[in-house]
């Protein structure tokens, strides 16, 4: 038989998610984020539940080609543009619009021969400090790519570095509404976590700062054009643990789960895994299971992290194995050999088990290997 492990796909989840987003930003278009393979859930497992989207963001070409080839005939962003010319070809044989965040990509354009104008996301550095136009250099970027022939329309974009943080949007968004405050094109600022912000809307209590942060919601909303929620999408909070998944009321969209494939009775002073960096101090039942870092799971997820056991919480003991990792099974008499472990998902949330290996959701989803068999229910 296979090994006793396996990732299982949400569909209803997927789809409740971009509901929520959906609802935070009611005026938008929302592109539904699957770069990274969608988070490591699968582009083919996701594309029914994100059907509802108005386009599909990602980075790479085949990434672009596969979800053309789901039937697809809206708009696909590529995030980070072009990387050489020839990448224009395949964005024009296939209708993608791409992200322009360098004075190259612009050249790029200007030789590239095309019959169809290309639609692109001319980005701009408010702080992030990675792709963009600084603020100085934006405007004359914005008025050579309105020159040329290839460019068909222009749509203003920024990324925030800060939007998990209270009031983290207000100053770059004011740098770039201060910059692009003229110009007439659609606009793209907001992430999963100023998507959400939104959702928070205005305060009444009278407090200044407050005041400030509501001012910034109605600047994020009159700036959504477009949205691209990536993490929220798959159930992980942005801002985890100033609010989890369940306040922004998402949906975890994958579990890992695996069973026990062996059971230990221990004895006080008797350690557990390599390094026996976990020794009992105690009697202690010690279950195995088939799950280690080879599949995904952190390596450096200390003793204490959270497991559900039979579905009821536990921890894991000692460190991870490659292909292994052991929990507590003091407190769980009935549960052994065969008893079904949840590593993360229904019942116990990506962002807990990322909190304790002191990562985040977006990793551990993101990690998981392809050896992992993987099923999408609903």
């Amino acid at each position: 038989m296979p090994r006793p492990i396996l990732a299982t796909v949400h569909a209803q989840a997927l789809a409740h998610n971009l509901g929520v987003l959906k609802r935070a930003a009611p005026q938008s278009k929302v592109w539904a984020v699957v770069k990274a393979n969608a988070y490591g859930h699968g582009i083919e497992r996701v594309f029914a539940s994100f059907r509802a989207a108005d386009g599909f963001a990602l980075l790479d070409l085949d990434e672009a080609q596969r979800v053309r080839d789901l039937g697809w005939r809206g708009p696909i962003l590529l995030l980070e543009g072009v990387f050489e010319a020839r990448d224009l070809e395949l964005c024009s044989r296939l209708g993608l619009w791409h992200t322009v965040h360098c004075e190259e990509q612009i050249d790029m354009l200007a030789t590239h021969k095309t019959q169809m104008g290309h639609h692109v996301f001319l980005k701009m550095n408010t702080g992030m400090n990675r792709l963009g136009f600084q603020p100085d250099r934006f405007r004359a970027a914005y008025a050579r790519l309105n020159a040329l022939p290839q460019v068909d329309e222009v749509t203003l974009m920024t990324h925030f570095s800060d939007a998990d943080r209270n009031g983290g949007t207000q100053a770059p968004l004011a740098l770039f509404q201060r910059v692009t405050q003229d110009l007439p094109d659609a606009r793209s600022v907001c992430n999963s976590a100023a998507t959400l912000g939104v959702l928070q809307g205005p305060t009444e209590t009278g407090n200044p700062n407050e005041k400030a942060n509501s001012l910034a919601q109605q600047s994020l909303q009159h700036n959504s054009d477009w949205i691209r929620p990536g993490i929220a999408l798959y159930g992980s909070s942005p801002d985890f643990p100033v609010h989890t998944a369940n306040d922004w009321g998402l949906q975890p969209t994958m579990s890992l789960t695996a069973k026990i494939i062996g059971v230990q009775a221990i004895l006080p002073g008797q350690a557990v895994g390599y390094g026996s960096s976990f020794v009992a101090q105690q009697p202690m039942r010690v279950g195995v299971v088939a799950c280690g870092y080879a599949d995904g799971y952190p390596r450096v997820a200390p003793t204490g992290t959270p497991v559900r056991v039979d579905g009821q919480p536990s921890r894991t003991l000692g460190r991870v194995s490659m292909d292994m990792l052991c929990v507590d099974l003091t407190h769980l008499p009935i549960s052994g050999t065969g008893s079904t472990t949840t590593l993360w998902g229904q019942g116990l949330p990506v962002d807990e088990v990322a909190q304790h290996a002191g990562t985040l959701g977006y990793e551990l989803l993101c990690a998981l290997a392809p050896r992992v068999p993987v099923m999408l229910t609903q």
